[in-house]
């Protein structure tokens, strides 16, 4: 029974910190990984909440290995000539 306990204690604690980060990763981290998620509907991010708090140990790995931050959208490319 204790170990079955402290198994569903480290659940618990891995889930917390997965929804405090999704929070995070949402609304700023995003936007550092992907330059194309600047500007996303709210939506989208919904979408994403649950696959941040997931993999959060990953994507916080990525995002303390990028040393770029992106503030505007990217710039859009001419289109080519037909």
């Amino acid at each position: 029974m204790a170990i079955a306990l402290i198994i569903l204690y480290l659940l618990a604690a891995y889930s917390l910190l997965g929804i405090i980060f999704a929070l995070y990763f949402v609304c700023i981290g995003m936007n550092r990984l992907d330059p194309s998620a600047i500007g996303s509907h709210w939506t989208f991010r919904l979408l994403v909440l649950p696959g941040a708090a997931a993999l959060w140990p990953w994507l916080l790995r990525r995002l303390a290995s990028t040393h770029h931050s992106y503030t505007s959208p990217p710039p859009s490319h001419p289109e080519s000539p037909s």
